[in-house]
């Protein structure tokens, strides 16, 4: 008596979402499948199928496999847990019906079918009894990655992939002790998964990326997403490396939705710009929105902004502008100074009233000075350049604390990203020697976590231990925070890159009040010296 032949089971990983990054077995196994199985949620839509139509065949039977419950409630006795094991069973035991005939099946998975997918719990019930395969996919992290254009790790650094679903204050540790990070599985948990980049110091450096490789893919500043409108098949990405290209890298959309043809030349990566094409050059007006508050931006800013065809500048600081129809917008990474002068100039060449934005002053460690660099070049002797100031994030803590930059007192940035870190220490001990109160800008990063300690070593050679020090954070954005500390306990690991620091001079007061503590800088000395 001959044996019963059975069918084969294949796990076919779909990649991302473009059908294009369908690998070439996948697309044949689907194509040849006796039966084609995929999942979806009570509305019906698969994904899955979706990604796979291409390669679907005229007769091939199709298994629909319907989620009793995804994020509603049940009324299951078994809860939630309950009506999913019921389900895979159940769904199982229709897969083994066509296998156990002969038959093969193709249980498709988006991404890969052992990474977060569906999949493995049909493997595990199917597996033991029919011959099974898997079908490797592109992942979700590789196609955000990709849609970033920039390396996750490098080297010797750690890759730490983390479920959004996981308690704040565990992500919260995670991501500390990580060199890079992938958040999935966000939707409903992306408040909790943003709270936790922020507790760790990590949110300025992530990004979110939407339905990574579709035609409705979104790349954003994790900062910046509107936590109500975040789906599922979106994850973060906190890259190890610094990027050193812009972001988005290429086709990156900000609205949910492809760009038109016509409009693919306003993403900050196209090899060409075709701005309109003008007898005479148009103008280039360099603008600081202030430090975070929308009515901290000036009048005059506001009008600049108005008056724009077009838009330059760092994301996070482009997507605090309202969006005006007709307007184009450049959005780029915080790294790409000068090529990101250059793109405003040449668009102002052509004829564009382009608008370069920064955050507070463009003209304190801002866009002011890359644009009229580049623009001293011949080629943009003709392209006229204005700058128009915003309040400095130095004032601002200042006003939040009181008047601790009441007297003299310098800026220096604390990266050594644009110069090595011995002029730093030189010029904080120099600034420091001449008794002036000192704002700090750029004090750490990810990346940059040392400085802060030896910049207080060095000026603790000039200044005593209880000089008091302002830590200003996000200060006019929704986490704004400022507490005064001194000198000798400033904690490197309370500040990161969105800390702005004053360190007081010898005339420098704090002093308790009921609404807290309170911070000023003497204009006036023991004794002023006869002119």
């Amino acid at each position: 008596m001959s044996e019963i032949s059975t069918g084969k089971l294949w796990g076919i990983g779909l990649g991302p979402g473009d059908p294009e990054l369908v690998t070439v077995k996948a697309a044949r196994l689907i194509a040849e499948a006796d039966v084609v199985a995929f999942h979806s949620a009570k509305h019906g839509r698969s994904i899955s199928r979706a990604i796979a139509a291409p390669y679907l065949r005229a007769g091939q039977i199709e298994e629909h496999l319907v989620y009793p419950v995804t994020v509603e409630t049940t009324d299951h006795p078994g809860g939630y847990q309950g009506a999913i094991d019921e389900f895979y069973e159940q769904a199982a035991a229709r897969l083994a019906t066509h296998l156990a005939a002969g038959r093969t099946v193709a249980l498709l998975a988006a991404g890969d079918p052992l990474f977060y997918s569906s999949y493995m719990h049909m493997h595990r019930r199917l597996a033991d009894r029919f011959d099974a395969e898997i079908v490797p996919g592109i992942t979700s992290v590789s196609a955000a990655s990709a849609a970033l254009g920039t390396p996750l790790v490098e080297g010797e650094q750690v890759l730490t992939v983390l479920p959004g679903t996981m308690p704040v204050d565990e992500l919260t540790a995670r991501l500390r002790e990580t060199d890079a990070a992938a958040i999935m599985k966000l939707g409903r948990t992306f408040p909790g998964v943003r709270r936790a980049l922020s507790d760790s110091g990590r949110l300025a450096d992530a990004y979110y990326v939407e339905r990574a490789s579709s035609t409705r893919q979104r790349v954003l500043a994790a900062a910046d997403v509107d936590e109500a409108d975040v789906p599922y098949f979106s994850i973060t990405l906190v890259p190890g490396p610094t990027p050193t290209t812009p972001i988005p890298a290429r086709g990156a959309v900000d609205h949910g939705q492809a760009l038109p043809e016509a409009d693919r030349t306003t993403t900050s990566s196209d090899s060409a710009i075709e701005a309109p094409v003008a007898t005479t050059p148009g103008e280039v007006v360099v603008v600081g929105l202030g430090p975070g508050a929308a009515d901290w931006t000036t009048p005059q800013v506001t009008a600049a902004l108005a008056e724009a065809t077009d838009l330059v500048g760092y994301a996070t600081y482009i997507n605090r502008v309202p969006e005006r129809a007709g307007q184009r917008r450049h959005a780029s990474d915080n790294k790409v100074e000068s090529e990101r002068a250059a793109m405003a100039l040449d668009l102002a060449k052509r004829g564009a009233r382009v608008a370069v934005v920064s955050s507070g002053d463009p003209g304190v460690f801002a866009m002011a000075a890359a644009v009229l660099e580049v623009s001293a070049e011949p080629q943009f002797k003709d392209v006229p350049v204005r700058v128009l100031p915003g309040m400095t994030a130095a004032n601002a803590v200042a006003s939040r604390a009181g008047a601790p930059l009441g007297h003299d007192y310098a800026m220096i940035s604390l990266s050594d990203r644009l110069k090595p870190w011995d002029v730093v220490a030189q010029r904080l001990s120099a600034v420091a020697a001449a008794d002036m109160a000192i704002a700090i800008y750029n004090p750490a990063s990810t990346q940059r976590r040392w400085q802060v300690g030896a910049m207080r070593d060095v000026l603790l050679e000039h200044r005593p231990p209880q000089t008091p020090v302002v830590l200003g954070r996000d200060v006019g954005g929704p986490t704004e925070s400022v507490r005064v500390t001194t000198l000798g306990e400033l904690d490197p690991d309370e500040v990161d890159m969105r800390t702005l620091l004053i360190i007081g001079s010898s005339t420098t007061t704090a002093f308790d009040t009921p609404e807290g503590t309170r911070v000023f800088t003497s204009r006036r000395y023991g004794s002023v010296p006869s002119r």
